[in-house]
């Protein structure tokens, strides 16, 4: 099967997960030397009952050491994860755009419906301050495709952003406000609002910039200071080119071309469909760099596929986009 096919079968939801995640299995295997190194330095697991328990996932700190691509090629784009001055950033090499805006037009579009219904407010003041963010380049394309007038980055403009917020609610214009953690708070703690047309959407992200706060008490604050039922999610970071997404209570939902399991956090090579214990993630879209991924993140995955976020596992180094949730 040749790359195109293996792409357009990523995103068709006819094709069975373990089918499309074994055509990518082999892919990689066979064209990515640092994944196939791994995998044979493990041996995968041929007792197994199926390939998404047999597969050695990549640990996440080899994009800090490692240039992680599948074949060789000249990236369009490189992504960085923010990460701290004190440490090496994340670089994700992306051979084709293109794969990445499908992936996160489609799952957006699978969780909240056509972009272009939607006003777009993008309040991410310390990634709209470096370059090469994949959450910047996702949150821009949706201001470009939503075509309304009042989409757009809000760096540190509050009192313009209250105003244009205002505005939206009386037109009733559908609206969603996507943004880091501390952004929002500090937004928040300045302003109050009754919105009832627009969905705030937490990317995660504190960043030092304040008191680390638990998940609960971040968006019980949003909830009463802006007036929303619920604050939304979104579960994504740099070595992925797919997002999970939240409505409520921080539990995740991922699009049909990604999917969570968990690793006992004693015995990594000990993988599972559901339970407690260190997240590893599938994103077939990562079809040009690895689509297996070892994480630091500690979580709860459910048997219908949906998963928490409950901290970090110890040693693990802190990241640009973690928030505290325990």
């Amino acid at each position: 099967m040749n790359y195109q096919s293996i792409v357009n079968n990523i995103f068709d939801d006819n094709v069975a997960f373990n089918i499309k995640a074994a055509d990518v299995f082999n892919y990689q295997y066979a064209n990515n030397a640092l994944f196939k190194q791994w995998n044979d330095y493990l041996k995968p697991n041929i007792a197994a009952k199926d390939i998404l328990s047999s597969i050695r996932f990549l640990p996440i700190s080899f994009f800090k050491t490692h240039q992680v691509t599948t074949t060789q090629f000249d990236a369009e784009t490189v992504f960085e994860s923010s990460g701290t001055t004190a440490l090496t950033t994340s670089r994700h090499y992306v051979k084709d755009i293109a794969v990445y805006t499908r992936s996160f037009t489609q799952a957006f579009e699978n969780f909240y419906g056509n972009i272009n219904e939607w006003c777009i407010i993008g309040l991410l003041p310390s990634y709209l301050e470096r370059q090469h963010s994949s959450l910047v380049a996702m949150v821009d394309n949706f201001i470009k495709t939503s075509g309304k007038k009042e989409s757009g980055f809000y760096l540190n403009e509050f009192d313009t952003l209250y105003q244009v917020l205002q505005t939206l609610e009386q037109k009733k214009i559908k609206t969603l406000l996507i943004g880091v953690t501390f952004g929002l708070l500090d937004f928040a703690e300045k302003y109050s609002l009754a919105l009832q047309n627009t969905i705030v959407m937490d990317t995660g992200g504190m960043k030092g910039r304040r008191k680390e706060l638990t998940r609960q008490e971040v968006h019980a604050f949003l909830i009463e200071r802006l007036g929303v039922p619920a604050v939304h999610s979104e579960y994504g970071m740099t070595e992925l080119l797919s997002q999970a997404y939240a409505k409520t209570d921080g539990r995740f939902y991922c699009p049909p071309w990604m999917k969570v399991l968990v690793r006992d956090e004693e015995d990594p090579l000990v993988v599972k469909n559901a339970g407690r214990g260190v997240l590893n993630i599938i994103d077939l879209a990562n079809i040009n760099s690895c689509s297996f991924i070892a994480t630091d993140d500690a979580g709860i995955v459910y048997e219908d596929g949906s998963f928490e976020v409950i901290g970090r596992v110890d040693n693990s180094d802190m990241r640009g986009c973690s928030l505290l949730v325990v």
